[in-house]
């Protein structure tokens, strides 16, 4: 506060420190970015040390890691392993129903039921493990989409035409007659459709059990025809269960399984195998009426006779023992490869190997 000329007080306004503001105020524009204050550096990821939680395997985990898993998941022998171990559990389960369940049934029914329950233990465990693999059932050689269809049929032709040629061999070696018809009226139709029926669930069985899912998953690891050698001489081994077979007859069972092995690669699944296996065991055991597989069905069409030495007539196996088996077999792959030339076998297996 002061006083003016003429005597009177005034207030004085705060002077501004002009220099200093001129300090402060941004010269230019662009200068004012630089007086904001820096940005702060960015955050790092955690990395994968034990400081973080996020511990890296130990080395007993890598090795569990390699022994189970593949570039494509679960190793093939342990999909077997699983596939194995569920079929027995199946297999045993049904039998045991089947001996308290059935205790009276007649023996054909009685044996129809066991047939049944383990071709469910087959399929069963197959159908759950195409869910766990992410494959469709059809992979494993039944398409439901070609179910008695063209290839089923030709193949029931190939099994009736084959088993012919071979009976007739016999017939013109004099070592099978055919005898007289021994059954009429309503029971002939009645057998016929019954055992048609039965082999049906035979073929379905064996054919899946032997080169279903079982072969698919095999060639994942060693290739089509090792595989094909493995499972060929497994189904000679489901042979050893039935009673009169022999060990000509075993290893006919196992060359019919490798020609199946054939038909499978070259028509892509088993359809053609399982109509060649039915219309062969029917015309065996019910049309021929001859044994099979070393026993003869009862109820069958004919009263017809083996007669002549065993490598020539089968002995107890039947025809499946005989020496003109081991011929027929080598005609058919020579003919059947060349009239089916291309694999179809599954794309995504075959490829690799």
């Amino acid at each position: 506060m002061s006083e003016d000329e003429s005597g009177n007080y005034r207030m004085h306004e705060p002077r501004r420190d002009e220099s200093r503001m001129d300090e402060r105020r941004p010269s230019r524009p662009g200068e004012l970015d630089k007086l904001s204050p820096a940005p702060l550096p960015p955050v790092a990821a955690p990395s994968a040390d034990p400081g973080f939680g996020l511990a890296k395997p130990s080395a007993s985990e890598e090795w569990m890691e390699k022994i189970f898993n593949g570039p494509h998941g679960l190793r093939p022998v342990w999909r077997l392993a699983l596939y194995f171990i569920m079929y027995r559990g199946l297999r045993f389960c049904l039998l045991v129903l089947l001996a308290y369940g059935m205790p009276d049934a007649l023996f054909l029914w009685r044996q129809t039921a066991a047939e049944l329950g383990l071709a469910i233990a087959a399929l069963v465990p197959a159908l759950l493990l195409s869910r766990v693999e992410g494959r469709a059932f059809g992979d494993y050689g039944l398409p439901w989409r070609n179910a008695f269809g063209k290839l089923f049929w030709s193949g029931a032709a190939w099994g009736m035409g084959s088993l012919t040629v071979l009976m007739v061999g016999l017939r013109g070696a004099h070592a099978f007659y055919f005898g007289t018809v021994a059954v009429h009226g309503p029971r002939l139709l009645k057998f016929a459709v019954f055992w048609a029926v039965f082999f049906l669930i035979v073929a379905f069985y064996e054919e899946f059990f032997t080169r279903g899912y079982t072969q698919f998953t095999l060639t994942e690891s060693v290739g089509f025809w090792p595989a094909a050698i493995l499972l060929s001489l497994g189904f000679g081994a489901l042979h050893l269960e039935n009673p009169g077979e022999n060990w000509v007859g075993i290893l006919g069972a196992v060359l019919i399984g490798f020609f199946f092995c054939l038909t499978l690669q070259r028509t892509g699944n088993l359809w053609f195998a399982v109509g060649f296996h039915v219309a062969w065991d029917w015309g065996e055991s019910y049309f021929y009426s001859v044994p099979d597989s070393g026993g003869k069905a009862p109820g069958h069409l004919l009263r017809s006779s083996l007669q002549g030495p065993d490598w020539l007539t089968g002995g107890s196996a039947g025809p499946e023992g005989s020496v003109f088996l081991f011929v027929l077999m080598g005609l058919l792959w020579v003919v059947f490869g060349r009239v089916y030339r291309e694999v179809k076998y599954p794309a995504s297996i075959s490829k690799n190997h």
